[in-house]
């Protein structure tokens, strides 16, 4: 005896096969392997230090310096919230971190390698910046918030300069403009997955650090991020050594 699908099934079917798919993309992609599950973490983590930064450090970005060169505009014409000195140490702290990791980019060396070596580098950074809000707590003066601001832009541009390198398509980590583009413009010709879950990660983030900052939790916020860095580090320093014994 035989049973036909019904739609329904058919449907789920077709469902569960897609996201098969993306959790492939992520994990085996053929080109990058698991390198996509990482930069996924590194958006997150651009979530959640821009909920900090925004709430608690005086309205500035420190990963989107797109949202922060707005921002100083804001400040510069006098804008009631916006702090000019925190933005613009974010945004020294951005080009210097980003000089950082053009300079590892410039080392040369394996994808994993390189992204493990860029993850400890910001593992360093935001553990820093964590260490000086639970030391000095948030809301804090305007010298300390400033240079937790200039250590999570520091951060942010090291990893903007490596994902940039990288060129992992529909991750860039921090700049989601593109990908909601081409998750509108482009349906046909390239994936939706990975753009839509790039989107849902930096939300993710944003979402889960607005509501540890709103309850009084930033160092929370700053705890995760830093547990995520290392997660990034030890996975893609695995993936650069991979088993002897599998030569």
């Amino acid at each position: 005896m035989t049973t036909t699908a019904t739609p329904q099934q058919g449907r789920r079917s077709d469902v569960l096969s897609a996201a098969a798919g993306v959790l492939r993309s992520f994990v085996a992609d053929p080109r990058h392997g698991n390198l996509p599950a990482s930069m996924l973490a590194l958006t997150v983590v651009t979530g959640l230090v821009d909920a900090v930064s925004i709430l608690r450090l005086g309205r500035v970005f420190v990963a989107n310096m797109t949202g922060n060169v707005v921002f100083l505009g804001f400040a510069a014409a006098g804008a009631p919230g916006f702090s000019l000195v925190a933005s613009l140490v974010a945004l020294a702290g951005f080009l210097v971190g980003a000089a950082a990791g053009g300079h590892l980019v410039r080392r040369g060396g394996e994808a994993a390698r390189l992204l493990a070596s860029a993850a400890f580098a910001e593992f360093i950074l935001v553990a820093a910046a964590l260490a000086v809000v639970v030391v000095a707590g948030l809301p804090a003066p305007l010298a300390i918030a400033s240079a937790v601001a200039g250590l999570l832009a520091l951060a942010m541009g090291i990893q903007n300069a490596v994902a940039r390198h990288l060129a992992i398509p529909d991750l860039t980590t921090t700049v989601l403009t593109m990908a909601l583009t081409g998750f509108a413009a482009d349906p046909r010709h390239h994936p939706r997955g990975r753009r839509a879950a790039s989107v849902v990660a930096m939300f993710g983030g944003a979402v889960l650090g607005a509501a540890l900052v709103i309850h009084g939790q930033a160092w929370a916020a700053l705890g995760v991020a830093t547990g995520l860095l290392f997660v990034v580090v030890a996975l893609s320093a695995w993936t650069s050594h991979p088993d002897p014994r599998t030569a």
